[in-house]
């Protein structure tokens, strides 16, 4: 392709870096929202929540992405 355009609704500050980091210089992000937090699961602070669950519900309710040992 002669220029590449990436598309997310939500990146972490780390993630869009190291995506930067690692496609041509020319390419373009198109980014919906930045936030800076990740857990160390590197999970998105607040983010949109779990994909997962959206799709096949909750999981175990206790589980908090922002505590390491869940």
């Amino acid at each position: 392709p002669r220029h590449i355009h990436v598309v997310v609704v939500i990146a972490s500050t780390e993630g869009l870096a190291f995506a930067r980091q690692h496609m041509p210089h020319d390419t373009t992000f198109w980014v919906g929202a930045v936030d800076d937090e990740l857990t160390p699961r590197k999970y998105i602070v607040p983010g949109l929540g779990d994909a997962g669950d959206l799709a096949y519900g909750a999981k175990d309710e206790s589980f908090d992405p922002r505590v390491e040992n869940g």
